[in-house]
Order: structure tokens, then sequence, then C-alpha cells
């Protein structure tokens, strides 16, 4: 037996904005809002994904016209690792690029449902 938990996959699908109305709504109308509260909920810091509003001018400034977002793949990458879930660097990073706002609204749900089923780790000590 390794010790590691098992992987899990996400709570709802990348497009499965209209199983909670509300983040869904909140997150397509006033993305940054969402996108500060999940940052919260994550226990960073809320202004956090404000990164995402000011990379882009400031890659572009410097010639390079496309980039991951950082604060989006970041936080996306912290909650899989956390909650033990499947994926890869590289899902995330398309996920973060191309589907940003999804990302956002399918990270609100997780955390939200993972507040409501906390992961629960049975701690035992081991025979020598």
């Amino acid at each position: 037996m390794s010790g590691k938990p098992a992987l899990t996959t996400w709570n709802t699908g990348i497009f499965d904005c209209c199983q909670d109305s509300c983040s869904c709504c909140y997150g397509f109308f006033c993305c940054p809002c969402l996108a500060c509260s999940v940052a919260g909920k994550f226990g960073q810091n809320r202004c956090l994904p404000l990164c995402d509003i000011l990379s882009p001018a400031a890659l572009t400034a410097c010639g390079i016209p496309l980039f991951a977002p950082p604060a989006a793949l970041g936080l996306r990458v912290g909650i899989r690792n956390r909650f033990g879930v499947k994926g890869s660097i590289c899902k995330d990073i398309m996920t973060s690029c191309f589907c940003m706002w999804c990302s956002w609204c399918q990270m609100h749900r997780e955390l939200k449902f993972r507040k409501k089923n906390p992961t629960v780790v049975s701690m035992q000590p081991q025979a020598i």
C-alpha cells in the first residue's frame, strides 16, 4: 500500500455551469468578483486574480502575445493538489487559457462542494 489517497475527479465538469445557476451568472457577468471570491475561499489574497487582468498588457508590451493566466492556473493546480483531483498541468494550462471563465466557475463549485463535504483523512499509526 503506497499510503497515498485515491485520486478523485472534479465534482462537476468544466461546462456544468447550469448545475449552480448562482455561480454561473455571477461568473459570467462579474468574473473578476467571482475570481476574487474563489481566491479568498481557497485561503489566498483576494486580489491575486487581478494579476490575470494586468498580465496581458504587460506581456504584450514585452512582445509576448500568448500566456497562461498565472492566478487562474496557480489556483486551479492548488485546488487540484489539495483535494487530490485527477489531472495534469497540461490540462490545467489548456483549461485556464481557453476556458478561463468556465474554469473559475468550476473552481467555485468545487470549493463549495468540498466545504459541504470535507475530505476526511484517517491517520493511524502503523505497527512496526
